[in-house]
């Protein structure tokens, strides 16, 4: 899928850059920037800034002399979500989906706890909100509306917390649940009780419940953990 607004280059990421996370070329592969210009059919300077937005992501290292060298994984910029969008449009998909899935268990428990004690009026309606808009689109097969609602909830749980490291992986979680939608990662229909257990969660945030908010948080990345197992074993 091509991202909107970024012209020709964006046009070239599209290609490139799904190509190097699934490793058509392998570590240490040195690119040619003329020769991927004319592949592309783009000028030098669109080449060009194709390759700075990878080397912002630490997918490749440009020297002089030398061109375009792709880098190990271990060097990628994991928590970049357009990385995480190619990974999780590649083979390695399962993987990738429960590496991102184990994350989400570590971080949103506490997460929730926190929102609990420190959420604002503003931001507990915003929780029922969602939940309520998850209810409402949990049957049908209306997977791509509730993922909306789906995804601005945990936004608001890690927003809520009061912790900007949290909240900045509100991104990187938004691409988790939206690689399992578009991916068919999912039941046709969302759990229900997976459901209710967001709204429990809304609940919980709104009444100063951290205990409670955070058991429920562990619930629910739990399920995740266990459709993975069925869906992407």
């Amino acid at each position: 899928m091509s991202t909107p607004g970024r012209g020709l280059h964006g046009r070239v990421l599209d290609t490139l850059g799904p190509a190097i996370t699934a490793g058509e070329y392998p570590p240490g592969s040195v690119l040619r920037t003329d020769e991927l210009a004319q592949r592309f059919e783009v000028s030098r300077s669109v080449m060009r800034e194709a390759v700075r937005v990878l080397e912002s992501m630490h997918l490749v290292e440009s020297r002089r002399r030398v061109g375009v060298t792709v880098l190990p994984p271990a060097r990628w910029n994991v928590y970049d979500p357009q990385v995480i969008r190619w990974r999780l449009a590649g083979a390695d998909r399962p993987r990738q989906l429960r590496s991102l899935t184990v994350l989400r268990s570590a971080i949103e428990p506490v997460a929730a706890r926190l929102a609990a004690r420190h959420a604002t009026p503003e931001q507990c309606a915003q929780l029922t909100e969602c939940a309520l808009g998850m209810v409402a689109n949990s049957r049908g097969h209306r997977l791509q509306e509730y993922l909306v609602h789906d995804v601005a909830f945990h936004r608001v749980i890690l927003d809520a917390s009061g912790n900007e490291m949290f909240a900045r992986l509100g991104d990187v979680v938004a691409e988790v649940l939206a690689g399992r939608t578009h991916h068919d990662v999912m039941f046709d229909d969302p759990d229900p009780a997976a459901v209710t257990l967001h709204v429990r969660l809304a609940e919980a945030v709104r009444a100063g419940d951290a205990a409670r908010a955070e058991e429920l948080t562990r619930e629910i990345t739990l399920g995740a953990l266990q459709e993975l197992d069925i869906l992407a074993p």
